[in-house]
């Protein structure tokens, strides 16, 4: 049971967190540079989504095991940031990528 907590738990804060802060920024239709390049209440929220729902899911390892438990919290923190940088980075690449302009084609040439 604990191993199942151990690994369930920091995978759905990570996709619950990179999730609703990507949701987030998909929804209002911003792009991520100009978060970095001015930040506000927006990228404020961005940030704090995924902190709340890791904070959350640590408590949540820690209150439901009986041995080890800051082992085990600790752990889960861990796990879950790397799982939630790993899930904003893949996330902004599929969502947020800009498409490649197309080369321009060379006019057609008769060949006779």
């Amino acid at each position: 049971m604990r191993w199942k907590l151990l690994l369930i738990t920091p995978f759905v804060a990570a996709i619950a967190g990179a999730g609703a802060s990507l949701g987030l920024i998909y929804w209002r239709g911003v792009e991520p540079a100009s978060l970095v390049a001015a930040p506000g209440l927006l990228a404020l929220a961005a940030l704090a989504l995924p902190v709340g729902v890791m904070t959350y899911a640590t408590i949540f390892v820690y209150r439901h095991t009986a041995r080890r438990r800051v082992l085990q919290a600790t752990a889960t923190a861990l796990l879950s940031i790397v799982l939630t940088l790993a899930s904003l980075y893949l996330g902004s690449l599929y969502f947020f990528a800009r498409p490649t302009p197309a080369e321009p084609r060379p006019p057609f040439q008769n060949a006779g």
